[in-house]
């Protein structure tokens, strides 16, 4: 679901009973292209989450506190410079055809506060904070009365934008979205809209044709218009009859006069229990079929439960972009390298065939005149069976012996060189492929440099570290309460798994891990207490989830082996990468991957 203008229409009328005449007490600037304004409204206090991310621009109230950097950037200075302790006076959603200090009632993706403020002389004027979260044009500007930029979270120069530069000093406006017209005009005149919809002969579909044509509405939305109405997606605008074009207008209408009444219906949309979508309005299109929708509290809610996790992730996985290529470039050449090592290996699997020959020279060749290509006799090691033995008739027959002798004991010295590379090979990609799981794990910086860490003392990358930088503080590893009150822990990386399987855990405890495959250790406290049913099937569906195979088969919820096995059962490898364990004795459960308990 985008942020469209619905949605935003949305956020805007949450935003106007929560934050209207509230007080700005704190601003921070957790991401270099996100900020957080803590507002204090009546006896609340309200947190402002505004993301100019172009892969994820949105804006809602969260409940939870966000990390800043130590020294503050640029633009969250200028900010507390001019709107810091300032009041809140209106929030509104503009239309590209009014000034914003004239104020305007559109459904454009832009949220503007306006902020009343005292500046250095005590003297009380207003500054406008334009939110605009419009996918790779997202951006946050601040701005004078008079509607000049007094900074931007991005700074766009004519280099950048043909259409508008946005730095300081520049006047801001907001750009017309080309051959699009205002929703909230068309909602009142049928014959507008028609022209609008039918357009040019151009035989577009007329779910595309609503989209792209009228502002503030989304793909969603434009599906949900035409299943209200009844017309079918794909059928091309100039095929619309008057009949279903008046029908269509009816729930456009509806739809317009909902967000002006500000009778939102704000929910998610899952599709076999995972959050599919959001909306600012129930989807009728989205019924059915292993969907359920779910009403949220309000539309920051909802917002917040769809993004979940996916903010956090996106950001993590653009920070550890270089670990990423490292990984790919390692893995694919160990695996290039693995595949030339089995060749190699199954080139020897003949190896004793040329003892053998030479064995039957040695034994039939008293028969040899010199000169032969071919020696036929009898193979006493096949129950006699008739063998042909090619031979170099420049060669005596000792002298093919000898040969063939050699060459056994060339390809029996390579077997046992390879095998020893192979198992080094299988152990370093298996070794990567648990680095890329770990990676996948990520939350937090801390996280990431876990995995920097390892990969440096693994010989993958160079050392990073300074001296005389502060070091960061460890990253925690999952922890989980069992339905009878059993602590589980899971961990993130290999460094979390060594440090819960061999000093966290105790003997007794109880050890989970997906068979075979790249995953966390899993570690139940159970002390000297038996392992309880339903909390041994929750440890195993969460080292299930928490492994490649979980991680592939999400989708599907395919069932996973999984082995538990009590701690003092365990064995570090001798000279193996951290979280590398054996084990001899253990049980094992077929189940499907849960991340909940």
């Amino acid at each position: 679901m985008a942020f469209d203008g619905i949605v935003t229409a949305a956020a805007v009328s949450e935003l106007n009973n929560k934050l209207l005449n509230g007080i700005i007490v704190k601003v921070a600037q957790p991401e270099k292209d996100e900020l957080l304004l803590t507002v204090k409204s009546g006896r609340e206090q309200y947190r402002l989450s505004i993301s100019a991310n172009p892969s994820m621009p949105v804006l809602y109230l969260r409940n939870d506190n966000m990390v800043s950097p130590v020294t503050a950037p640029n633009f969250c200075m200028s900010l507390r410079k001019h709107i810091g302790s300032g009041r809140i006076v209106k929030i509104f959603q503009p239309s590209a055809a009014v000034p914003l200090n004239e104020g305007s009632d559109g459904l454009e993706r832009i949220v503007v506060f306006a902020i009343e403020h005292l500046d250095e002389m005590g003297d009380r004027g207003v500054k406008y904070l334009s939110a605009e979260l419009m996918g790779k044009h997202s951006n946050i500007i601040l701005l004078k009365d008079d509607l000049t930029v007094i900074d931007s979270i991005k700074h766009i120069s004519h280099m950048t934008s043909s259409v508008r530069e946005v730095l300081p000093g520049r006047e801001y406006f907001i750009p017309e979205s080309e051959g699009k017209t205002d929703a909230k005009a068309l909602s009142k005149d049928l014959a507008a809209f028609t022209s609008v919809i039918k357009g040019r002969a151009d035989g577009t579909a007329i779910y595309k044709k609503l989209y792209l044509s009228i502002v503030g509405i989304s793909p969603l939305i434009s599906g949900e218009l035409l299943y209200r109405a009844g017309i079918d997606a794909d059928l091309a605008c100039t095929d619309l009859s008057d009949a279903q074009a008046e029908k269509l207008f009816q729930e456009f209408s509806c739809m317009m006069e909902a967000v002006e009444k500000e009778e939102f219906y704000p929910c998610i949309i899952r599709e076999n229990g995972r959050i599919s979508e959001f909306s600012a309005f129930k989807l009728s299109c989205l019924e059915g079929g292993g969907h359920e929708t779910e009403l949220c509290d309000s539309i920051s809610d909802a917002i917040m439960r769809y993004y979940s996790g996916r903010d956090i992730q996106n950001r993590i996985r653009a920070k550890s972009e270089d670990i990423r290529n490292t990984l790919k470039i390692l893995t694919e050449r160990a695996s290039k390298k693995l595949d030339l090592l089995e060749k190699q290996y199954r080139d020897t699997d003949n190896r004793d065939k040329y003892r053998i020959w030479g064995e039957l020279i040695n034994t039939y060749g008293y028969s040899l005149h010199g000169g032969e290509s071919v020696l036929s006799c009898e193979n006493y090691y096949d129950d006699g069976k008739l063998t042909d033995i090619p031979l170099d008739r420049n060669l005596t027959a000792a002298e093919n012996s000898v040969k063939y002798f050699n060459r056994y004991q060339k390809l029996k010295r390579t077997r046992e060189a390879v095998a020893g590379q192979l198992e080094e090979c299988r152990n370093t990609l298996y070794h990567l492929e648990s680095i890329a799981e770990s990676l996948a794990l990520a939350l937090t910086e801390a996280d990431l440099n876990e995995i920097r860490r390892e990969m440096a003392e693994s010989g993958y990358i160079k050392n990073q570290n300074r001296k005389g930088k502060r070091a960061d503080r460890p990253s925690e590893p999952m922890h989980f309460v069992s339905s009878d009150g059993i602590d589980i822990y899971v961990g993130r990386n290999n460094f979390q798994n060594e440090e819960l399987t061999f000093k966290l855990a105790g003997g007794n405890d109880w050890w989970f891990h997906a068979k075979n495959i790249p995953g966390s250790h899993v570690i139940v406290k159970t002390g000297n207490r038996e392992l309880p049913d339903a909390t041994c099937l929750e440890a195993a569906a969460l080292a299930a989830y928490y492994s490649r195979a979980g991680h592939d088969e999400r989708e599907n919820a395919a069932r996973v082996e999984v082995d538990y096995v009590r701690k003092r059962e365990l064995r570090k490898v001798p000279g193996a990468a951290p979280g590398f364990v054996i084990y001899h004795t253990n049980y094992s459960i077929l189940i499907e991957p849960r991340d909940k308990i």
